[in-house]
């Protein structure tokens, strides 16, 4: 941890002359003169006199002085002057102190601040400085592990600063990266009815179908790794809320049993929740998705507007910042948790509107699942999957 500045020594004393100012810059007291001849005679009891003067005196006869001087002695002057006010404040504080002046920078500062020069860079990818801008963004100590097994050599000087600006990069790409066909790195095909649910485990994909199979799937390769048979409904989650048929949400106490609050408000059936703390996102039959606070039990955005989903939401999933939904319109929208804003549509198939739904989404931090598919064989039943972990090397 940084040290706070009241555990700090201050510096001894304050520049008073040129030649002090010189000093404390780290330079010597006799400048490099950049005239050259003999002074002229008289000088040094000139500079006598002056030296003897009181403050205002010399005020007084510097005045005069500029006033009798032609154009380019003032710019002589000007050149002399003013480098010797540019001080590196950063470079003379200890280390302890700099670091923590440079913990109120915003992290795109810091990545500025260490173009400056050799000793601001070293300073600006401190391991520790990093750490607290992480954790100030929720990433997690995992993510910088696993980035310290596949980041270049030399590429970055502190393991959570890469960290930082990997994850920076993803979220990036979730907001206004390319979600044209290069994306798509797999299509997963294999059952023979709806997908109707999913989810994501690292490199594994696992679907549930109405064709009664599990499917595991390697989302590198493609491949389908294990088929389970034999289950008679369709998979599902389980949840601390629920959905009722009179189109309420309830949200209970399982310690007690206890119905805590009733969510009104949807129009229709529910058809997908999420829960992490005391958020919860639903959505419903009635093409909207709500944010509640399970706490109070308020209704805190309703996802809706001009670029709304235009039929029934077949699920949907959150992380801290993102609401993520798919719909029987055959797409799948991205919205802001914070506002509620729509920024943009991940999924959008040519059959949407014609018979085309995406039935079920899962998302990890850096890919997008997405099971589509259709009622009337106007859209092949397959799973599609999105990567913004991609560098732009290769897009």
């Amino acid at each position: 941890d940084y040290l706070s500045p009241s555990s700090l020594v201050p510096f001894q004393t304050t520049p008073t002359t040129f030649g002090d100012l010189r000093a404390a810059n780290g330079h010597s007291a006799q400048r490099r003169r950049v005239t050259s001849g003999p002074p002229p005679s008289g000088l040094q009891d000139w500079l006598h006199t002056f030296q003897a003067w009181s403050g205002p005196e010399r005020l007084l006869a510097l005045d005069d002085l500029i006033d009798s001087c032609e154009s380019n002695q003032v710019k002589h002057m000007m050149q002399v002057i003013e480098p010797q006010f540019q001080r590196d404040f950063i470079s003379l504080l200890p280390k302890e102190l700099a670091l923590y002046v440079l913990t109120f920078l915003e992290p795109r500062d810091l990545m500025h601040a260490a173009q400056t020069c050799s000793y601001w860079r070293i300073l600006a990818e401190d391991n520790l400085l990093w750490r607290e801008k992480c954790r100030e963004q929720g990433i997690e100590e995992p993510l910088v592990v696993k980035r310290r097994e596949t980041l270049k050599p030399g590429f970055l000087h502190s393991p959570w600063k890469s960290a930082y600006v990997q994850q920076h990069h993803i979220e990036s790409n979730w907001r206004t990266g390319d979600i044209t066909s290069p994306k798509c790195l797999r299509t997963l095909v294999g059952h023979t009815g709806g997908v109707w649910s999913s989810q994501m485990s690292g490199n594994m994909v696992i679907s549930g179908s109405t064709d009664r199979t599990l499917k595991v799937w390697d989302a590198e390769s493609g491949e389908c790794v294990y088929t389970l048979y034999g289950h008679t409904s369709t998979f599902d989650g389980v949840y601390v809320v629920s959905g009722s048929l009179d189109t309420s949400i309830r949200v209970w106490d399982v310690e007690t049993g206890g119905c805590v609050h009733t969510l009104t408000g949807h129009q229709s059936l529910t058809s997908g929740m999420e829960l992490k703390n005391n958020i919860l996102v639903s959505g419903n039959a009635d093409s909207t998705v709500r944010v509640w606070d399970i706490r109070t039990g308020q209704c805190l955005h309703t996802l809706q507007g001009p670029h709304k989903h235009q039929s029934a939401v077949t699920c949907l999933q959150f992380s801290r910042s993102l609401v993520v939904s798919s719909s029987d319109d055959g797409t799948v929208k991205l919205w802001s948790l914070a506002t509620g804003e729509w920024l943009r549509d991940l999924v959008a198939l040519q059959s949407g509107g014609s018979g085309g739904v995406v039935w079920r989404i899962r998302a990890s931090n850096t890919r997008l699942v997405a099971a589509v598919g259709s009622r009337n064989g106007t859209e092949e039943t397959k799973l599609m999957v999105l990567d913004f972990d991609l560098t732009d090397n290769h897009k």
